[in-house]
């Protein structure tokens, strides 16, 4: 009697197992705001599905919509507070309008490198500010970090830019903050999607332009039109893309599949960080020896200028916006402890 009972128990366990299964199932419907061809910007997310699905034994799913396809890259955050969509990857540089410290999370000028991000983000308060900024600017959204990449190059020019008068009456796609130095320097900005850029430089309504690394303005054929490619990046030492999914979808989740969204995106953001440092050399070569490009080094006069600028900005912001204070003091102070690291155990540069 006792066998057939646990025998009964037993099948009655795996009669329900495949409801319970089944009701655990998630579908992470998911725009983006750059294409999967863009190595390091777009391409990352495919693979974070990839993992998602086989980590889950296929009770977690994302699928991916390129951008436009379901949401345009700039409604994505209100698309996913609001519940039309319930996720979507895109960058928090992208929402400067409508939150002031949001680029703080995306990319800072003469800011922190890749892995001093990380380390601000995931073991200073870089992770509870970034989720407060949401919260607190009334977005229904969880956010975490999912790619990360390393300097962009800081523009291509039509000509040669020798000092600040050379900048004045430019028109130029910038991003972020590094827009607002530019601006007070005399150019005209605009921010377009990556999709959008070559034709606004083919049809002259843009001078100049800057988008991401060598590798990636590459596929969008910049070099095509503009010849002189100036480094350092100094807008965008590092730039951050997030993973945004509706809050009360989070909520509803699965312990075990909360933890393998957070470890598929943290797992991204090495990924994402060694494929574009492995890229980026056959760019500017293939630029040099096959394009016309000229790779150009901003003069001491040029960065003195960017840097003073961006303190500028930084200060008017600030003054400005009381959460924006609290987030770049907070980062701050960070930096000021790691330069301490920074200082003594990497070796100087030439």
């Amino acid at each position: 009697m006792k066998k057939t009972l646990t025998s009964l128990a037993m099948a009655a366990s795996l009669l329900t197992a495949p409801a319970a299964f089944a009701a655990d199932k998630m579908l992470l419907k998911t725009p983006i705001a750059f294409s999967t061809s863009l190595p390091g910007l777009g391409s990352p997310i495919p693979r974070v599905a990839e993992q998602l699905s086989l980590m889950s034994g296929g009770t977690l799913k994302m699928k991916v919509y390129e951008p436009g396809k379901l949401v345009p890259p700039f409604e994505i955050l209100d698309a996913v507070s609001s519940g039309k969509i319930n996720s979507g990857y895109t960058t928090a540089g992208y929402w400067a309008g409508k939150i002031p410290a949001a680029p703080l999370f995306s990319a800072v000028p003469f800011g922190p490198e890749a892995g001093e991000y990380m380390a601000w983000l995931y073991y200073g308060n870089g992770m509870t500010l970034y989720q407060e900024m949401y919260d607190q600017a009334g977005y229904n959204v969880k956010v975490l970090p999912c790619a990360i990449i390393a300097p962009e190059t800081s523009g291509w020019f039509a000509k040669e830019i020798n000092n600040p008068e050379d900048l004045e009456g430019l028109k130029m796609r910038f991003f972020g903050l590094g827009g607002k130095v530019m601006q007070k320097l005399g150019v005209a900005t605009s921010l377009l999607p990556g999709g959008e850029i070559f034709p606004a430089l083919e049809k002259g309504a843009i001078d100049a332009t800057e988008f991401s690394m060598p590798a990636i303005d590459a596929r969008l054929g910049f070099h095509k039109l503009v010849k002189y490619n100036y480094f350092p990046g100094w807008h965008q030492q590092a730039t951050v893309f997030e993973l945004m999914i509706n809050k009360d979808v989070w909520n509803g989740a699965s312990d075990q599949h909360k933890a393998i969204i957070e470890n598929a995106c943290k797992a991204s953001m090495a990924d994402s960080f060694a494929e574009g440092e492995a890229i980026q050399h056959a760019a500017l070569i293939d630029n040099v020896e096959n394009n016309g490009v000229q790779i150009k080094q901003w003069n001491d006069e040029m960065l003195e200028t960017f840097r003073t600028t961006w303190n500028e900005v930084a200060a008017e912001e600030a003054a400005g916006d009381e959460f924006f204070e609290k987030v770049l003091t907070d980062m701050n102070g960070f930096r000021d402890g790691y330069a301490v690291w920074k200082e003594n155990a990497f070796l100087p540069r030439k």
